[in-house]
Formats: structure tokens, sequence, C-alpha cells
């Protein structure tokens, strides 16, 4: 299944809603239309688990496609927003999880040449979330270098402490695609927070697939465009710390619950590698695509204080 958080109004409440072709249907007014009581927010479905989405799925069958009245919307006409739009607490970040971005980073950005022995883990605050086509800010006296990252984003299902590398996919409720924007002159002290973690450097959507769709998060291509031009292109197979291992990893000292988000690190092709680097300015449009998932637009607009 594709759920999203959705806007029918601009005006309306954020709903729950699932993706059936064209069409989204809003999940609590469908559960009303059948007399079952399903959730009308993201994280209340996906605290119903395993039992909620079957419930979902089987309800969908049911319907066939005759969606009752006041429960199905074109997808044209409403508003996507952040699958999550705020998130419980931070967004688990990894950085330098693909060799050859490990290699553009130690020669532009000063971090080692060595690959990591373990899992680069930074964090991003739930006020950087921002949804599909919503604007990237760009803070001229803040930073000139404002950059790009595509990245497989995970959501936990169930709650995971100290879970082993061969169980942990089993905490998995789905996955979506994050923009790690990152202000790479923003960096302080080694530390990443501050680079990127500002007000919303955390583009993520456009919707979560369950994780039974993707049975394989090692075999997806991913790639961003900036103004329709690409600048990255990968398969997450190359991830040097596979998604079952960050779980396992992040597990051992952090209890992951559900809801909360791994960003699970970005391939080479960032702005900051690129010879000579490139930055995103006011006006740009990026693009970040994840097989199977699909396409997260935003633009960047000028934020810089009078």
């Amino acid at each position: 299944m594709k759920l999203v958080t959705f806007r029918s109004t601009p005006e309306g409440d954020a709903r729950l809603g699932v993706i059936q072709g064209d069409l989204v249907v809003d999940v609590a007014a469908l559960g009303d239309a059948v007399g079952e009581d399903f959730p009308d927010a993201m994280l209340d479905m996906i605290d119903a688990g395993r039992p909620g989405l079957a419930a979902l799925a089987q309800a969908l069958e049911d319907v066939d496609g005759a969606f009752p009245i006041w429960t199905a919307t074109a997808l044209a006409n409403v508003k996507l927003l952040a699958p999550i739009p705020v998130p419980r607490k931070n967004v688990f970040g990894i950085g330098l999880n693909y060799v050859e971005h490990v290699e553009e980073s130690a020669r532009t950005l000063d971090t080692s040449a060595d690959l990591p022995k373990q899992p680069v883990v930074f964090s991003k605050p739930p006020t950087a979330v921002v949804g599909p086509g919503d604007a990237i800010q760009h803070n001229a006296k803040m930073t000139q270098q404002l950059d790009w990252e595509v990245e497989l984003a995970v959501i936990i299902g169930t709650r995971a402490t100290r879970v082993s590398k061969e169980d942990a996919l089993s905490h998995v409720f789905g996955y979506s695609v994050m923009n790690d924007i990152s202000a790479r002159d923003n960096r302080r002290a080694g530390q990443w927070i501050f680079s990127k973690g500002q007000d919303t450097f955390a583009p993520f959507g456009p919707c979560i697939v369950t994780a039974d769709e993707i049975p394989d998060p090692q075999a997806l291509d991913l790639w961003l465009t900036v103004n329709g031009e690409e600048k990255q292109r990968s398969n997450t197979r190359h991830m040097l710390f596979q998604v079952d291992y960050l779980i396992s990893d992040l597990s051992t000292g952090i209890t992951l619950e559900p809801g909360d988000i791994i960003a699970s690190g970005t391939p080479s092709g960032v702005g900051a590698g690129r010879d000579p680097q490139e930055w995103m300015w006011p006006g740009d449009v990026v693009e970040a695509h994840v097989e199977g998932i699909g396409s997260l637009r935003n633009h960047v607009v000028n934020a810089t204080p009078d």
C-alpha cells in the first residue's frame, strides 16, 4: 500500500489516505462507510500495526474500486503533506554510507578517506520536516553552500531494542524518500546537526510504501535532479551498511519506536563533490526519486532576513 497524509482543501485538516490508482481514499472516511474504526493519522496507522493494515487491505478489496461517496478524491486535487508531518522525535541520519560518497566527501569536505567501521549517525529535528511541493529555505546570511542528498527513508513499525540484524527488517513499517538538505558551511567542530537540521532541511514523501511491497530494500534505484539535470544516480545495494544493519546498530543503544525515521545515506553526486562545486539557490527545483516509492519535488526560496 501507498499511504499518504493529505489535505483536500487548503484550510482542511490533515487526513490519512491510501493511493488507489489516480485516487486518494480517505482511510477514516472509508472506515465509517464500511463500519470499521480506521485511523485518521499516519502515526495512528503505524501504531495499529499489521492488524490495522490487514483490515484496511480487506476493506479495499471488499469495495473493489466502488468507493462510497465522499471517501475518494482525485490525487491531482489534493495537497500531499509529509507522510508524518510532525515526527515524534528526531530523524536518524546516516552519513558516509556509500563508498563513492566517502571518497568525494574526503576530497571536498575534509572527512576521513577511510571507510567507516560503524555507521556515522547524526539527527535532524522534527521542525526540519517538510512535504512534497514545500519550499526549502535559503538564508544567504547563514549559507552559501546549500546542498542536496537523495536518500531512502526507513520508517519503523514496532519497538526495537537490541535487535539482531536477522530480525531487523521485521520492525520496518515501510519506506519513503528523504532529501537530506545540507548547509555545508554550517558544520561546527565536526558536528553536523546545525548543517543538516535547520528548518525545511528534511523534505520527506510523497508517501510511505508498506514493507510488504518492498521485500528487498537493497535493490532500489535512487536518483536526483536539479532543474531537470541529473546529479545523482545509484542503487541501494551500494550501501556500506544495509538497512538491517542500521536498525540493529541503532537499537543497541537507542530504542527505536513506531514512527521513527532513518534516512539511510546518500550516494555520490552531491554538490560539494562536483568540480566545480555546485549549490542550490532561490528559484531552483530539486527532485529526489526512489524506485517503487515515488518522486519528491521541492523548490528553493529566499529566506534571508532583511
